[in-house]
């Protein structure tokens, strides 16, 4: 069933709402004007069947009056056979009157014709002395009364017939009418409710989705409608929400290379002496030294700038804003850079450790990741606060087919139970004020739903903590177009 409003794409909601309660109000109210039309139409046809019925009885108190002065030859029964006559006349001219079927009017003029001819047989008979009057003036007479009463009932069924007729066609008009405004509301109801909730189904998956910190626009339909506007507008507050989370995260990185940056310039600071030592050397056995031993220095003056390089490269590949990427990996080396950049900021007599086999690929953004474990190296190394303590990193297959496991693990104060549930929350921290924002497990974990995986927060068996990301291995995943 296509009903107009259906198919008016170029409509609002509230106009296609507005044309659907405007349509059905006209069809009721042209169905209200034509029933009502029938009613008057009713009306009419039962005064007819009312006048019928007493032009019917006139015309058999006629007949009776008529064999009354047949049978006993009085003056009086003639006489008031020729009022009722007079009476049926008066009923059949308003009956004319009203009238408007022509087989109907066909019908009163012959029973108008019928009673005049009635009435003069009648005046003849009274003029032949009743009862020795003719027997052929006897059977005409008797004849136009039977002819009277016939058309008579001939009229009455006719209008009875009308009015059940008008009352059976108003019955089935009333009924069609109701059901198809019955089945237009059902179904406009339902044509809206499905477009109306079927957008807020999908934005109640996509504002998930976004929870879960995946920022995927939303297919617009071509509509024009209220649905549409809002649609674009949640994917403009997508994709404002995705750069200021991108934001949010380089910020967090500058914030987390302010921390290292003191670490990173004694690193530096080591090898800048070993380089300037070396140089020393050679200007002072200028044009004495041993080639040989010149080569040495110069060999390890060439090694501590490559050292200084590999450090000043790993923290301009920290700090670099760029998009997300993956490719396949070797976590070992992803693991490897980490610890170098945070092994100045661990104090002494805490030790970094890590069990990550070599030949473990896993398909990651290796600067995204090298953020990852940065961030739990750096909250571990700060929940041992009394050394010594140690942080663990190991790697390997999962139990669940598919997935790698990434364990990293300290013996420092733990997690309390009830906050396991809450260190990915943003701005939700458990150290002193100043000392965190609550937004680096966070980042985390957005970074780890990017990748397809899941990090989850756990009491050690021992003392401590430990963070585990399950990743899928290479070729788990189904490919998207």
């Amino acid at each position: 069933m296509t009903l107009p409003w259906a198919s008016l794409p170029h409509l609002t909601i509230r106009q296609k709402v507005l044309v659907g309660v405007i349509i059905p109000v006209l069809i009721f109210t042209v169905v209200g004007v034509v029933s009502f039309n029938y009613l008057i139409r009713l009306e009419g046809t039962l005064g007819l069947m009312e006048m019928a019925d007493d032009l019917s009885n006139d015309i058999l108190e006629v007949r009776r009056y008529e064999k009354n002065f047949l049978l006993y030859g009085h003056s009086e029964d003639f006489d008031e056979s020729l009022r009722y006559i007079e009476q049926a006349r008066a009923m059949v001219s308003a009956m004319a009157a009203d009238v408007r079927d022509g087989r109907a009017r066909q019908g009163i003029a012959t029973l108008s014709q019928a009673l005049d001819d009635y009435q003069a047989r009648g005046l003849a008979l009274r003029a032949d002395q009743g009862a020795a009057a003719s027997a052929q003036l006897l059977d005409d007479l008797r004849q136009s009364g039977k002819d009277m009463v016939d058309l008579s009932l001939e009229i009455k069924n006719t209008e009875r017939s009308r009015t059940l007729q008008l009352v059976a066609t108003l019955k089935r008009q009333l009924l069609v009418s109701g059901i198809f405004i019955t089945v237009s509301g059902i179904v406009l109801a339902l044509l809206l409710a499905r477009k109306i909730l079927r957008a807020l189904s999908v934005i109640t998956q996509a504002t998930a989705e976004i929870g879960q910190g995946n920022f995927k626009t939303l297919d617009v339909p071509s509509s024009n409608d209220e649905t549409r506007h809002v649609l674009e507008a949640f994917n403009r507050m997508t994709r404002e929400l995705k750069r200021r989370q991108e934001q949010l995260i380089q910020e967090k990185k500058l914030s987390s290379l302010g921390v290292l940056t003191s670490g990173i310039a004694h690193q530096l600071n080591n090898p800048l002496n070993n380089i300037s030592t070396s140089c020393q050397i050679l200007i002072e056995e200028q044009g004495e030294c041993d080639p040989v031993f010149a080569a040495k220095m110069l060999g390890n003056i060439q090694q501590e700038m490559l050292r200084a390089r590999d450090i000043v490269k790993g923290l301009l590949e920290f700090s670099r804003a760029k998009d997300f990427s993956v490719k396949p990996t070797p976590l070992a080396g992803v693991v490897a850079n980490a610890f170098r950049l945070v092994s100045s900021q661990v104090p002494s007599g805490i030790t970094l450790s890590q069990n990550v086999p070599p030949d473990l690929v896993l398909d990651l953004d290796a600067a995204r990741m090298q953020e990852v474990l940065i961030n739990l190296l750096l909250n571990a190394a700060q929940a041992i606060e009394t050394p010594p303590g140690s942080i663990t990193v190991t790697a390997g297959p999962d139990a669940t087919p598919g997935m790698a496991a990434i364990v990293v693990e300290d013996t420092g104060v733990g997690i309390p139970d009830e906050d396991l549930g809450k260190v990915f929350d943003p701005f939700y921290t458990t150290k002193e004020v100043g000392k965190g924002t609550g937004l680096g497990l966070s980042i985390v974990f957005g970074i780890i739903e990017k990748h397809h995986g899941s990090i989850a927060a756990e009491k050690s068996a021992g003392k401590g903590a430990r963070f585990v990301i399950r990743l899928p291995l290479p070729g788990s995943l189904p490919e998207t177009a």
